[in-house]
């Protein structure tokens, strides 16, 4: 069955719940700001920029941090194009081929071939509902330093509303995470891009917050907090270090006229009134996959987040996601099978063979809730005719 019109951003007919695309009904009017950056600002606008960033960004989103607990100023953030090139010029900094990195099991599925590509060895440890298990971790390491081998250059992880499982870590884990890295001397990459998209309970700090030892460097986005396409990010962290990232950058500086464009939307007031719109527009999303899920599809099991744009599925045993995604495509509703997710899936991996086959994660973030209905449907289809 191929569903009528272009449902997919990227031009397919398939109802999307592979990837974290925003849902483009709330994004926000820049026009006014657009304006002020090509009239007002038209010679900042137009120009090369800072490696840095705009000194201007960079106060605000020190302000930002600050007002979550952060001790930041503008010499503590650099401005990146995404999230993405922020974890590419840590790796350029800090790791050479055959150094390894931690990441949890599973992970977000675009930070391992940015790792990949840096001839990066895989530490994964496992977590549970209270996020990174950090006495694994702990036992892993343990085990290194008996074998002879370097500690990690560095613990990747998504603490808040954790992608693709949506676990939010505990504080008892992120304080027990921080001792043992600063023991170890390992930094500590915070990637937290869903941090502000919090539907209900009480917000835990930051890792970045709670870095008494300047270990921890935190990614941030806007592309989840406004929208994907203006692709600006940061990195907040020790100033002398992100000197040293700003000029592994090969972009001439990230966009100015963007920045600007984002800084005068700020000025003005916009974020908290469309972060309202975003959280109330998502969480009515959640709510919607989560009981077409319980309606069609009980079989499949998971956590409810209380953040964020993704359910981690798991589903009986026997069954495999890859085949599960493709029947599912052709139906009509387009997801990412769970295996993508972990680090050993690698064909030229020993452990390929041991990654589970039996997640799946579904993004609830873009399509409306009309689709969120008809998808999970198609996908409960799908997965009666593997039976």
């Amino acid at each position: 069955m191929r569903l009528p019109g272009p449902i997919h951003p990227d031009g397919g007919n398939a109802i999307s719940f592979d990837s974290g695309y925003a849902f483009p009904e709330i994004f926000p009017d820049l026009s006014a700001a657009a304006l002020a950056a090509l009239t007002v600002y038209r010679g900042e606008s137009l120009q090369y920029g800072s490696p840095l960033g705009m000194r201007a960004m960079r106060e605000w989103i020190a302000d930002f941090m600050r007002k979550d607990g952060v001790q930041a100023d503008a010499d503590n953030v650099l401005v990146v194009n995404g999230a993405k090139q922020g974890l590419d010029l840590i790796c350029r900094l800090l790791t050479d081929d055959g150094d390894a990195v931690v990441v949890t099991g599973p992970t977000y599925f675009t930070a391992i071939p940015i790792f990949r590509s840096f001839g990066l060895e895989f530490i994964e440890v496992p977590q549970d509902g209270e996020g990174l298990d950090v006495a694994a971790l702990r036992a892993r390491l343990v085990q290194r330093n008996a074998a002879g081998k370097k500690p990690p250059k560095f613990i990747y992880d998504v603490p808040d509303f954790h992608n693709p499982s949506g676990i939010t870590m505990s504080l008892e884990r992120r304080h027990a995470l921080l001792e043992l890295a600063a023991d170890a001397g390992i930094m500590v990459v915070e990637d937290s891009p869903y941090r502000r998209l919090r539907f209900e309970g009480a917000t835990l700090p930051s890792l970045k917050s709670l870095d008494r030892n300047g270990i921890v460097l935190a990614l941030g986005t806007f592309s989840k907090l406004m929208a994907p396409g203006l692709r600006i990010g940061w990195v907040c962290g020790d100033p002398d270090l992100l000197t040293r990232m700003a000029r592994l950058k090969s972009d001439g500086g990230t966009s100015p006229m963007t920045q600007r464009i984002i800084l005068e939307f700020f000025l003005g007031g916009g974020l908290e009134p469309h972060l309202e719109r975003a959280r109330a527009a998502y969480r009515l999303h959640r709510d919607d996959m989560v009981a077409a899920l319980h309606r069609e599809l009980p079989e499949a099991t998971f956590a409810v987040p209380h953040g964020g744009y993704y359910l981690w599925l798991t589903f009986p045993q026997g069954i495999d996601t890859g085949l599960l995604a493709e029947r599912a495509y052709d139906a009509g509703v387009s997801v990412i099978a769970g295996n993508a997710f972990f680090a050993a899936d690698d064909p030229s991996s020993a452990k390929a063979h041991d990654v589970p086959k039996r997640h799946m994660r579904l993004a609830y973030s873009h399509a409306t809730p009309e689709a969120i209905a008809q998808g999970v449907q198609l996908l409960a289809g799908a997965f009666r005719s593997m039976n």
